[in-house]
């Protein structure tokens, strides 16, 4: 019987089978090494910008300069308020007044004083012309009357009256002349005390001594402040700043004049140009912040003190720079750390210097990137030194 031999198509068919499936299963692995460890890798490269920004934030508050507590000199009766919380003002401007009707007496009593001191000197004067007119007259007749002395026509005892008419009446014309110095002197005290009076009347009128705003309006009509006693406390409209606080960390870089953008809490649509005008000596020991003044360029109109605000300082502009995530970093340390890199299209690991953070977070590339090289913004599987790759955008900065 011959049944050994009908196995053997069967056994050779699954022999072949096997055989079918093993290579595809290589061909499938050798696809997908290829693949793996061969295809060019597509990565996202950090954006490159220019006129980047370095800077430095704060948190704060908006507040004034110049804040000034403003009264009267001189005690009284408030009779008239001319302003309130929230005006505007101008300097030289009204703000109140005193009831001054005694003063104002005392005032008009001072300028009819002035008005008679001059009157007083027109006189003066007016005698000094009287008694030189008698001078000049008497003078001519004594003349006249030495002349005829001679000829027997005038007495010597008419002579001698004649010379004495003429030294009366020098002194009658020395007397009218010191009486005009008198009147002058005079008339000087009277003006002196029309301006004490004025100046005395002017301080029962409180007026603004700079261009600003209220803030408040501290006493009402009736009050009876003492000397030096507030009426209205003033702030200055170019002292108008924000105060902010940034981390001590961060504030080393910051300098007296350096640009800022001012952030107000009521429209953070709209950032406003500023500077930094002063750095205070003193930090917040507490909160490890230190004190930044920040001034407006242009102080808005609606202002409002003590809104919250947030300042935002430029260090430095860079005309350039690649911009990484910190994501994208590894072993970053005092400036420095490793990313990787695509080199004449192969993959490499490279350090890099960096600058200080910018606010969206992004490191900028500040050293030892290779031109034309391109830095991975997002670390993915199958990064390899050495490995194929290409380029596939940027990254969204």
């Amino acid at each position: 019987m011959n049944t050994s031999t009908k196995p053997e198509p069967k056994a050779r068919r699954r022999t072949y089978l096997l055989l079918g499936a093993t290579v595809v299963i290589v061909a499938a692995g050798a696809l997908l090494a290829w693949r793996a460890l061969l295809r060019p890798l597509t990565v996202e490269a950090a954006p490159l910008r220019t006129d980047v920004r370095e800077q430095v934030f704060g948190l704060g508050v908006t507040a004034a300069r110049v804040q000034s507590a403003v009264g009267f000199k001189v005690a009284g009766v408030l009779a008239e308020l001319d302003a309130d919380e929230g005006d505007g003002i101008r300097a030289g401007q009204v703000l109140a007044r005193l009831q001054s009707r005694d003063v104002q007496a005392q005032v008009a009593v001072a300028k009819a004083a002035v008005l008679q001191a001059r009157e007083n000197i027109v006189k003066a004067q007016a005698d000094v012309l009287s008694t030189s007119a008698s001078l000049t007259n008497v003078r001519r007749i004594a003349q006249r009357d030495a002349r005829l002395l001679d000829t027997g026509v005038v007495s010597r005892e008419q002579a001698q009256t004649d010379e004495a008419a003429v030294r009366v009446a020098s002194a009658n014309r020395a007397v009218a002349q010191s009486e005009v110095a008198v009147a002058q002197a005079a008339l000087r005290s009277a003006e002196a005390q029309q301006t004490f009076q004025d100046a005395t009347l002017a301080q029962y009128t409180l007026r603004a001594p700079y261009d600003g705003w209220v803030v408040a309006r501290n006493l009402e009509l009736g009050s009876m402040p003492n000397p030096g006693q507030p009426v209205f406390t003033l702030v200055r409209a170019h002292s108008i700043w924000a105060v902010g606080y940034v981390d001590e960390r961060l504030a080393g870089r910051v300098r007296v004049g350096q640009p800022a953008q001012i952030v107000l809490r009521s429209n953070p649509g709209r950032p406003l140009a500023g500077h930094v005008a002063r750095i205070e000596i003193q930090s917040d020991s507490v909160n490890e912040e230190r004190i930044v003044d920040v001034a407006f360029d242009h102080v808005p109109a609606d202002i409002h003190l003590a809104e919250q605000a947030q300042v935002e300082i430029t260090t430095r502009m860079l005309q350039r720079a690649v911009l990484v995530p910190q994501t994208a970093i590894s072993g970053l340390q005092g400036g420095r750390g490793t990313v990787w890199t695509v080199e004449h299209g192969r993959l490499a690991r490279r350090s890099l210097d960096f600058g200080p953070q910018l606010l969206d977070g992004a490191m900028p590339v500040v050293g030892g990137l290779p031109a034309g090289a391109a830095v991975v913004a997002q670390p993915v599987a199958g990064l390899r030194v050495g490995r194929a790759a290409r380029v596939g955008g940027e990254a969204a900065p």
